[in-house]
């Protein structure tokens, strides 16, 4: 490294160059490491599987606005169709701060419990400023996300009002085509 005197004295006083704060490969690393495109196929079969990962990212995808996500996902949930409708669908809504992640917590951990899954399709209120959504309820239910019978999924409400997301429908038929019975 090149050494700057930074005083015509000799002090012990020097200045190196520095080093860049950012690694110059990371820009070549993220373009090769895109990510993979499932099909409708790929995700339905995965999905069919109980794979949990599979139906986070099917979930990604039916809430995707892009134009080509959503026949994606509109193909994908034709797939899924036959095997949705069997389970018990229970709707919790309350103002902030009324205990409804507690008392969700509190009876998922009691179905789990049984060895029954459970889905929990949370539904957060998107800001109207900037549309983003804080999605707190999955770290508010700890020991819940952590059950390996249960599937928290915190979604942004997009601005729809009642509790429920825009896409909460098609999230409910990816659950129960996943096995999940509550």
């Amino acid at each position: 490294m090149e050494e700057k005197n930074l005083h015509a004295h000799n002090s012990g006083v020097q200045e190196n160059d520095g080093v860049p704060a950012v690694n110059p490969k990371l820009g070549k690393l993220i373009r090769h490491r895109k990510r993979k495109i499932w099909s409708p196929d790929e995700l339905a079969e995965g999905i069919l599987n109980g794979n949990v990962p599979m139906l986070s990212r099917a979930i990604t995808l039916v809430e995707s606005h892009h134009p080509r996500h959503q026949e994606m996902a509109a193909e994908l949930v034709e797939k899924c169709l036959p095997y949705a409708g069997n389970s018990i669908r229970i709707g919790i809504t309350g103002v902030p701060g009324a205990g409804k992640s507690t008392l969700i917590e509190a009876l998922g951990n009691q179905i789990a419990s049984q060895e029954r899954k459970l889905a929990v399709l949370a539904v957060d209120p998107s800001s109207s400023r900037s549309g983003g959504s804080i999605l707190g309820d999955k770290t508010r239910m700890e020991l819940l996300s952590a059950n390996p019978y249960a599937f928290v999924r915190p979604s942004p409400s997009g601005g729809t009002l009642g509790g429920v997301a825009r896409k909460t429908r098609e999230s409910v038929i990816l659950c129960e085509a996943a096995g999940y019975s509550v």
